[in-house]
């Protein structure tokens, strides 16, 4: 387990490097470097959030449309809101759960 946790961290090191040679990090100052990488904290977080808030909904609209498109208005149409309500519920347990996890790191 050690080697794991071992590689990955200095995987990140590696990318922190990487980040601060191709965007020139490492001349600003202390400062400088904590508003640089809030910001880039702050555009992370905010799309994570909003992928794990709006993804469900996004996706049941799109299977609900595509059922539109496959099988038009009949009265299957409420197998499809079914459908489409199923994979909602099973994103949203799967956004739930990556929540848990991440809160427990």
């Amino acid at each position: 387990m050690s080697s794991y946790l071992e590689s990955f961290s200095k995987w990140i090191q590696l990318k922190i490097y990487q980040l601060e040679i191709t965007y020139s990090v490492y001349i600003f100052t202390p400062i400088e470097k904590f508003i640089f990488y809030s910001v880039l904290f702050l555009i992370f977080s905010l799309t994570f959030i909003a992928t794990v808030l709006y993804l469900p909904h996004h996706l049941q609209f799109i299977i609900s449309r595509a059922w539109f498109y496959m099988h038009g208005d009949a009265q299957d149409a409420g197998a499809a809101a079914a459908a489409a309500q199923t994979v909602s519920s099973t994103l949203g347990k799967v956004a739930q759960a990556t929540v848990g996890v991440v809160r427990e790191l």
